[in-house]
């Protein structure tokens, strides 16, 4: 209902209303938006991936071999690189969402992925960018000085293009549809097939080409795909379907908190008639920035004095975070099938026949390989059958989807430290050296349990009732990426100082078969299901108060709801 005119619309019609074309006309939903639309987007996600993932997975392996620099060293930039692709993505989110829109950043910061793209390949392909190579003896000297900036540089524009896309992509093809549409869900799970199927081509052809043709040309075919997915994605323009940016709503949800504490010897009131005849029971000394202390004429400052849709939207973006924290760990453990089980799988027989090997990277690709078979069939068999069971249009509500995740994710680990230990037994003991294919089983795990936590995380953000923050509260599902690659990084060094003795710390040496990888693979099998408990509780306490996520989606212009608050003298709204 429009509190303005009194007249209400239909929520489709309202949708489209509140969309524009590319010239900035309101969509025709006849021609706009819609799974064709969608399939641009999905196909710029695809060709993306491919790309970063081409870099990233093997990222490490250019960092030893030819930038000369030592195991641990390498692994943290690549996981701060990577950590730094998911904390830009808030920047991202907060451009989309109030200055440039989903379609202007993606256009901009795509452009500036693709130049850091072609920057690494041109260090990759000219040697005299590069350090020189190690002597006869294996003496090496790492990048130093104006060859480290340019590496840096090139890695740092593809993580602040790359950070800034991701969310809006997601966010932009999620727009196509209407909020309460079915298809949504379908989209969700469509995302990740996309991802999938970028990683699985990226971890093959990518890695393939990287291995016998060299990191140039591995680096080179990173930079066509990225400009194959611009131009795909700008072949789709007349179909979008486009959000314009919104005044950014992060002041008026920091004015509730100061208002709060400024009024924090105030007692909350006993009720409260909140937006759509609800409000959260939780977290109710927030409640104190909407109490108006005296009866006059004077009007209290916004600082002071807030709305009760206010208070509403602040409580909900305090009520996810943690369920957001509960995601870090998660990225924790990716973070070393990307870094370490690379090595391990170095140090492992790669032969799939007397003439084929199988790079160690490629290995990343088994559960992909998997998920777009499953991933289909999830969407089209177990979700309709799971929709009846539940009444839920997603078959499984996102929170739940979100705890089968990480509950899955431990099992990855335990299944890293068996092989790991049986993998340098053989070596050491019997002088064996086990096929790759023996630490398979930790890839396939984690790509199901991120099936599982990767695709209800983003549906779970997108779909909280925070007016004008769909791209920025997308971007939050990648900064838990962030957080999780920098805390490896930081893990790596704790562990090593704290296991440290005449020996060594487990991750001491350059050579995997003298650290105790296995001891830090456990170490995470056992945060992951301690962070799994932890999920437990939080999700039980958000889900326990549902209005939390079921605000009203009506708009009210902050004039007409300033007036919504209450006064301290007798808990009365007034209207």
């Amino acid at each position: 209902m429009d509190n303005n005119n009194n007249i209400s619309f239909p929520k489709d019609d309202a949708e489209n209303c509140s969309s524009v074309d590319w010239r900035g006309r309101p969509s025709n939903p006849k021609y706009h938006g819609g799974a064709r639309a969608a399939a641009f987007v999905l196909g710029l996600q695809a060709f993306e991936i491919m790309a970063i993932a081409g870099v990233g997975n093997n990222l490490i392996t250019y960092l030893i071999n030819e930038m000369h620099f030592s195991l641990p060293h390498s692994a943290n930039i690549v996981t701060n690189f990577v950590g730094t692709i998911f904390l830009v993505a808030l920047l991202g989110g907060f451009l989309s969402d109030s200055f440039l829109g989903t379609f202007s950043t993606i256009l901009i910061f795509a452009l500036i992925e693709l130049c850091g793209f072609i920057l690494l390949s041109a260090q990759a392909h000219f040697r005299q960018l590069k350090p020189p190579a190690c002597n006869e003896n294996w003496v090496c000297t790492e990048a130093k000085g104006f060859k480290s900036l340019i590496f840096y540089t090139a890695i740092y524009m593809v993580a602040l293009g790359s950070g800034c896309v991701k969310p809006s992509m997601i966010s932009h093809g999620a727009n196509q549809f209407n909020p309460e549409s079915k298809k949504l869900s379908t989209y969700f799970n469509a995302i990740y097939f996309a991802f999938s199927l970028g990683e699985l081509i990226a971890l093959t052809l990518v890695v393939w080409v990287q291995t016998h043709s060299g990191m140039d040309a591995g680096f080179a075919v990173s930079a066509a795909v990225m400009a194959m997915g611009f131009i795909f994605f700008i072949s789709g323009t007349l179909y979008y379907r486009n959000k314009p940016p919104q005044p950014t709503v992060f002041l008026p949800i920091l004015q509730v908190f100061v208002a709060a504490i400024l009024k924090r010897n105030k007692n909350c009131p006993s009720t409260q008639q909140g937006i759509g005849g609800q409000h959260s029971k939780k977290l109710r000394f927030l409640e104190k920035a909407c109490i108006q202390q005296e009866r006059n004429n004077t009007k209290e400052s916004d600082w002071r004095l807030c709305s009760v849709e206010q208070v509403e939207q602040a409580k909900i973006l305090v009520s996810v975070i943690p369920i957001f924290a509960c995601t870090i760990i998660f990225n924790t453990v990716l973070a070393q099938l990307q870094t370490f089980s690379v090595q391990q799988g170095s140090a492992m027989d790669t032969h799939i026949t007397e003439s084929f090997r199988i790079p160690p990277a490629s290995l990343q690709a088994i559960p992909y390989v998997l998920l777009i078979f499953i991933v289909p069939l999830y969407d089209t068999l177990f979700v309709p059958f799971a929709r009846k069971i539940t009444g839920h249009e997603s078959g499984i509500t996102p929170l739940q989807r979100i705890g089968v995740g990480l509950f899955l994710v431990t099992f990855s680990m335990v299944s890293a430290a068996i092989m790991e230990k049986k993998r340098r037994d053989a070596a050491l003991n019997m002088k064996q050296t086990l096929s790759i294919f023996w630490i398979a089983p930790q890839f396939i795990i984690f790509g199901m349990s991120e099936m599982f936590t990767a695709v209800g995380l983003v549906e779970f953000f997108y779909t909280q009732k925070l007016k004008g923050m769909q791209t920025f509260l997308t971007s939050i599902t990648y900064c838990s990426y962030s957080f999780g690659f920098y805390l490896s990084s930081l893990l790596v060094s704790l562990v090593n100082k704290a296991s440290g003795g005449v020996g060594g710390g487990w991750l001491h040496d350059n050579n995997i078969n003298k650290d105790k990888l296995d001891l830090f693979y456990w170490l995470l099998a056992a945060l992951s299901f301690l962070n799994f408990l932890n999920y437990l509780f939080w999700s039980t306490w958000y889900s326990n108060d549902p209005s939390l996520s079921t605000i009203s989606q009506e708009t009210h212009p902050q004039s007409t709801t300033q007036s919504r608050h209450l006064n301290h003298a007798d808990n009365t709204s007034i209207p």
